[in-house]
């Protein structure tokens, strides 16, 4: 019998790379997004069926998870790929930017994370694949403070839910990746300004630049990171946190060598 993964944020990027990448190692895929009318690509694969999903509507959530359910029989494997990220000065940031920032990063896993422990625990077993950030280990950029927060909160939550969850056979994993070739991300982002504060536009600046320049530069594969995936949910690794690519890695060993007011003031530098 074909296992079966439940997947959000697929409409592009990481997420659709894998629900695709599922489908043709012969998984059944429920892949969700916020718009499924507009989707084409995954259409074409007999076992990938989509669901709506807004992961911060909970109302949403509990009949996209019913509804995978019914039609696959029942999901062994739950990604939660869904993400958004806010950045820019704290001060300048709209108060909707703030809540949303949370609401998908954070509330939306719990979201998903809740409405799928009642089948988890009928089954005696599932597993959670939570896709975090080199960001949710340390601080890596500037004018980042609310997706770092986010990132943060991510990791704390999955760890504090591993006792919970271990005596009932569901597992918990935690991806950490710095990003890829052909991700959306920045084209995504919502930035915090101001045209009265100029106070934080010099580093606000210097943190776009960077952005931009990253697009020209050398990325991860973005295969790497669907690799990593796979390996968690076929069981092939068993390990908590899963660091992928060179970013994440790099920047964690950095870290890991020196005091935090060595490594911050480090950062800060490449900045200004």
């Amino acid at each position: 019998m074909s296992k079966t993964i439940f997947i959000t944020g697929t409409s592009s990027g990481l997420g659709k790379l894998t629900a695709i990448h599922f489908a043709k190692q012969g998984w059944n895929v429920a892949a969700t997004m916020r718009s499924p009318e507009k989707e084409e690509e995954l259409l074409k694969y007999d076992n990938i069926k989509i669901f709506k999903l807004d992961v911060t509507d909970k109302a949403q959530v509990k009949a996209a998870v019913a509804d995978a359910i019914q039609a696959f029989g029942q999901i062994d494997v739950v990604v939660n790929n869904a993400g958004m990220g806010a950045y820019g000065p704290l001060e300048l940031a709209e108060e909707d930017a703030i809540d949303w920032q949370f609401a998908v990063n954070v509330r939306g896993p719990i979201n998903v994370i809740r409405a799928f422990l009642p089948h988890f625990r009928s089954r005696k077993g599932g597993m959670f694949i939570n896709i975090s950030s080199l960001m949710g280990l340390t601080t890596a950029v500037p004018a980042g403070s609310l997706y770092n927060m986010s990132k943060f909160a991510l990791e704390g939550l999955i760890e504090g839910l591993y006792y919970e969850l271990k005596p009932l056979n569901i597992e918990l994993r935690l991806v950490e990746q710095g990003g890829s070739s052909g991700n959306s991300f920045n084209s995504s982002i919502i930035w915090s300004q101001d045209e009265e504060i100029t106070d934080y536009d010099a580093i606000t600046d210097k943190v776009k630049e960077r952005f931009s320049q990253s697009l020209d530069e050398p990325q991860d594969d973005p295969q790497i990171i669907v690799d990593a995936i796979a390996s968690l949910a076929t069981g092939e690794s068993r390990k908590f946190r899963t660091l992928v690519g060179e970013a994440s890695n790099g920047l964690v060993a950095m870290r890991n060598s020196m005091p935090i007011e060595e490594y911050l003031e480090t950062i800060a530098a490449n900045y200004k």
